[in-house]
């Protein structure tokens, strides 16, 4: 079934993802601003590869171009906005974190976003993995499930 291959795809892209947030947040609490500016890096250009993937190729843009809410409109467009509202929020909370470290190795300050960013991108992910794939159910031809997952996992 298309939507399992979907669920699939997004697990898998989101558990590479969460293992270079692993070694970030590891990174963080050794105190380490080199390593730690390193795994941000990492973290934060794949997690703008994954989100601008999904954004192309699955999650449809809202007509109106905002990301706020819509009273009355279809249940699926709802959860692309709102999952295209949660990527904005994850990449912010990701460049913040790497911009104090890249600009002024500030490694506790960084700390003390990341709980913010992890307990995000859990809640994002569990939701993606869970509605996406049914709010594109039947939207999902062969050829457009092929190129999601050379987006999302090359």
């Amino acid at each position: 079934m298309d939507s399992e291959r979907l669920a699939r795809t997004l697990s898998d892209d989101h558990r590479r993802l969460d293992d270079r947030l692993g070694r970030l947040l590891a990174a963080l609490f050794s105190g380490l601003a080199d390593a730690a500016s390193g795994a941000a890096a990492e973290f934060d250009e794949a997690l703008r590869v994954h989100t601008g993937a999904e954004e192309e190729q699955l999650l449809e843009a809202p007509a109106d171009g905002r990301l706020g809410p819509v009273e009355g409109e279809p249940d699926a467009d709802r959860l692309f906005r709102e999952l295209r509202l949660e990527h904005v929020q994850v990449r912010e909370l990701s460049g913040m974190i790497r911009r104090l470290l890249e600009e002024r190795g500030d490694v506790a300050g960084a700390r003390g976003l990341a709980a913010s960013l992890a307990n995000r991108w859990d809640a994002h992910t569990t939701r993606e993995e869970r509605d996406l794939p049914r709010a594109l159910a039947g939207r999902l031809d062969p050829g457009r499930l092929e190129r999601v997952r050379e987006a999302l996992l090359g």
